[in-house]
């Protein structure tokens, strides 16, 4: 079973989402709090761990991506899933880059929050269809401004560091030999469980290396992640 930790402020909300969760057998309600001061507490506790963090963005004493960033770095393993009223690309971006693996907008939230828990930990990143939308458009119109400014009028030092970050990339060494095979496996179609089959390993143990794939590759789905993979020659030199 998977356990989740629901930090929402709103007592109804909350309720709903836990009944949710209480409701699915695949799913462990592991805790339900309604601040960043309790969640804190609770992630910092040792004896507790978390499979999934669901988890609102305005809370009382803070920001939800501060409980994501603190979840994923005690728990490498979770995977966090926003649902918020914020549907501004700037507070979707921010949560994608702190660690959210999805993004849902309350006023179009499932009503079983638990089956799009389950789809997420099945290798998908729910996102709102409006939400969707508004990060494309944010996202083609910086590609156009991007097509507009000349490539040679950047400053010859951020070149430099631009290459060389590419290059580090692009090192043989730059993911382990497991994370190789994880990686083809994901291009094939496998999912978390088959790969965990054919590889011997745990599904929590395909789910760690697979965050960390998307970590080197800074990606937060597995189509990124085999599009950026295929484009930095990873897949071929596994191959």
């Amino acid at each position: 079973m998977w356990r989740v930790l629901i930090v929402e402020d709103d007592a109804q909300m909350r309720e709903f989402f836990a009944a949710s969760v209480v409701r699915c057998e695949k799913l462990e309600l592991a805790a339900s709090v309604s601040t960043l001061a309790e969640a804190r507490l609770w992630l910092d506790d040792p004896g507790n761990a978390v499979d999934v963090l669901l988890t609102d963005l305005g809370l009382p004493d803070g920001s939800g991506l501060d409980v994501i960033r603190h979840a994923t770095r005690l728990h490498p393993a979770c995977e966090p899933l926003v649902i918020s009223m914020f549907g501004d690309e700037d507070n979707v971006l921010a949560s994608i880059e702190a660690g959210a693996l999805g993004y849902i907008h309350k006023d179009s939230a499932p009503e079983d929050i638990a089956q799009t828990i389950l789809e997420m930990k099945g290798g998908a990143s729910p996102i709102s269809p409006m939400i969707a939308r508004r990060v494309l458009s944010k996202y083609r119109s910086d590609q156009a401004n991007k097509a507009r400014t000349p490539v040679d009028h950047a400053p010859v030092a951020m070149k430099k560091e631009a290459v060389g970050v590419l290059d580090e990339v692009a090192q043989p060494g730059f993911l382990s030999a497991r994370e190789q095979e994880v990686l083809a496996l994901i291009a094939r179609g496998f999912s978390y469980a088959e790969i965990a089959r054919l590889q011997g390993l745990s599904v929590h143990t395909v789910q760690t290396h697979i965050k960390h794939l998307y970590g080197k590759l800074a990606v937060h789905s597995k189509s990124e992640a085999v599009f950026e993979a295929t484009r930095m020659g990873l897949l071929e030199r596994h191959g």
